[in-house]
């Protein structure tokens, strides 16, 4: 007896390989595949405004890329001591004003010329609520805690997105003619939302993609709400708040991306390279001197035989963690 309602996801025509960039923008979703892909050092770049959940940020984040104006800083508010950007998560703040702007300035060109040699482009989208600041009337991608009284919340439409992302896939196809855009939509619950608000919020951005798949550029589309809800569908696959996934939930949906998007190459090589980052992440504090010179040596002779075969596959930094290794027992600071 079949005990799930499985389906089939057809394989990409184009594949990712080690010579293919990959951004990916968007909810935290986009962050956890993202990332996934990064451990075994394919060519990514994940947010580079940090979490965007809605899609007129997403997309004002990808117009700041492909149509930079110049960032002055007057865009940027104090609030709390700290200067902020609305534009930007959390993550892109600081109490010196000239520090954040050069950093945001810096960051938009790194992936100004990331994106112009990309091959894929996957947007993820968490709500279709949104939230203007009333001082001025714009849409924020963050509202870094600042009392929702300076707010007003709206409920985008299905054609309001559409309409807006129908002109940003022209000019995107303008920027990058090779890049390939597929849309998925965050299985991640918007709870303050409430049951009922946040599927109408999921219904309005599955009208709205829907819309978008008939574009010229032909966007494509990955089903990860649909693996979870449709698929998986049992509380057994989420965190303990109910609402985030679990990592075995993350790592089925992973392994469907993989399957549908990343070459058999890539992934052959993926695994290899990512168990010589995730064993270099996990720090020796202490332990048999022996064992662990064995260990370092081992990791050593991985990535020798791996570099010899990709020349272009940067792990310097993971073999400098294993040849400190065989220099003598972890640094007493870290025990």
């Amino acid at each position: 007896m079949e005990l799930r309602t499985t389906f089939s996801i057809d394989p990409s025509p184009v594949k990712i390989s080690y010579t293919t960039p990959v951004l990916f923008i968007g909810s935290c979703f986009a962050t956890a595949v993202g990332s996934h892909l990064r451990e075994g050092k394919l060519p990514v770049m994940v947010n580079p405004a940090g979490t965007v959940y809605n899609p007129f940020s997403v997309g004002n984040t990808l117009n700041s890329i492909i149509s930079p104006a110049e960032r002055k800083r007057e865009e940027l508010y104090g609030h709390g001591g700290r200067w902020i950007s609305f534009d930007h998560h959390t993550e892109f703040s600081s109490d010196d004003r000239e520090e954040l702007l050069e950093k945001i300035k810096a960051k938009e060109e790194e992936a100004r010329n990331f994106l112009s040699g990309a091959g894929f482009l996957f947007i993820t989208f968490g709500t279709a609520r949104v939230y203007r600041w009333k001082e001025t009337g714009r849409i924020v991608s963050n509202c870094h805690r600042i009392p929702a009284s300076f707010f007003r919340q709206e409920l985008l439409t299905p054609e309001e997105i559409a309409s807006f992302w129908s002109g940003l896939l022209d000019r995107l196809g303008a920027f990058n003619p090779g890049l390939k855009v597929i849309f998925t939509i965050s299985p991640v619950r918007h709870w303050k939302d409430g049951a009922h608000g946040n599927q109408v919020s999921k219904s309005v951005l599955f009208l709205a993609v829907e819309k978008l798949m008939a574009h010229p550029s032909s966007p494509d589309y990955f089903p990860a709400y649909e693996l979870v809800m449709d698929d998986l569908r049992d509380y057994r696959f989420y965190g303990a708040d109910m609402l985030h996934l679990s990592d075995t939930a993350v790592e089925y949906i992973r392994d469907a991306f993989d399957r549908c998007y990343v070459d058999d190459t890539a992934r052959e090589l993926w695994n290899e390279v990512a168990g010589i980052t995730k064993a270099a992440e996990h720090r020796i504090l202490t332990g048999d001197s022996n064992e662990i010179r064995r260990f370092a040596e081992n990791m050593l002779a991985k990535i020798t035989r791996i570099t010899r075969r990709y020349p272009s596959l940067n792990l310097g930094g993971e073999a400098d963690y294993f040849r400190g290794l065989l220099s003598g027992p972890p640094a007493a600071e870290n025990q």
